[in-house]
């Protein structure tokens, strides 16, 4: 019987890319697993809101963030990669010991970013970045598949020379994929595609410059398309929209809904 981690890895290893929807609790990964797919990320904007929390702040702890990664494993049976932020410390042992914790709580992936959780700095130096990454690659290698992140486009820094100089070292320390979120256009994501080939890429949903195609992203290289925590606030627009037309005397805005009875048909039985 193949693990989670070996039916994870094998998606990246199509000649298609795959779309990674992110789930932020239980109703939502049931839905999203009978909606089709075959993975799973979580999301920490997600987990932290939902908590009512700050994200990217460590206002969620790595044992929270890891249980609720492996709680939607738990519940789909689907691979599932967490959205672990930092690392959840500025050291390259609180990286490895963060791959070491989702290891031991079965989860088939992970991401380790170079911010910092200080919006003053908010993201690592070059060498104290690609040492986070070499420790985590260190801990995980053949029993998790590591995600190596650089956020420079979404804290004000987009350098795509640097963003596309941090993935290459951290495709050289280890890491399995590479993931820069917030490209500005597809040019961008074919320079990244290029540049840390033959290993895969994941994008978050598109190119900044306008939706396109699962196809074209294929086309293009890219392996893995991911929605942060897109999909969470898709669901608060429904429920901010909602709200006010309730509050404005439109009690029928309410209506419509998906029945609790089909929500509890995707839940697994007790």
């Amino acid at each position: 019987m193949t693990t989670a981690y070996e039916r994870f890895r094998a998606l990246h290893e199509r000649p298609n890319a795959f779309v990674m929807p992110n789930a932020w609790d239980g109703a939502s990964a049931v839905l999203l697993k009978r909606a089709g797919f075959e993975a799973l990320g979580s999301t920490s904007l997600g987990l932290a809101f939902s908590l009512g929390r700050q994200d990217g702040s460590h206002a969620v702890s790595r044992d929270e963030a890891v249980a609720h990664a492996a709680f939607l494993a738990r519940l789909t049976d689907l691979p599932v990669n967490g959205d672990l932020e930092d690392g959840f410390g500025a050291e390259p042992q609180d990286c490895a010991a963060t791959v070491r914790a989702a290891i031991a709580a079965g989860l088939a992936g992970l991401g380790i970013e170079d911010t910092t959780a200080d919006p003053a700095r908010p993201i690592h130096d070059f060498d104290a970045a690609v040492a986070r990454v070499r420790a985590a690659a260190d801990a995980a290698r053949g029993r998790i598949l590591l995600t190596g992140r650089t956020d420079n486009f979404l804290n004000g820094r987009p350098d795509l020379d640097d963003t596309i100089r941090r993935l290459v070292a951290f495709a050289h320390a280890g890491a399995d994929v590479l993931y820069a979120p917030g490209l500005p256009d597809m040019d961008a994501i074919v320079a990244v595609v290029r540049a840390v080939a033959p290993k895969p890429v994941n994008v978050l949903i598109g190119p900044g410059d306008g939706a396109v195609s699962l196809e074209r992203l294929s086309e293009a290289g890219v392996r893995r398309v991911s929605v942060g925590g897109a999909l969470y606030r898709v669901a608060m627009n429904a429920l901010v929209n909602t709200a006010q037309a309730m509050r404005l005397g439109d009690l029928a805005a309410v209506t419509g809904a998906i029945p609790g009875s089909e929500i509890a048909a995707a839940l697994p039985t007790a």
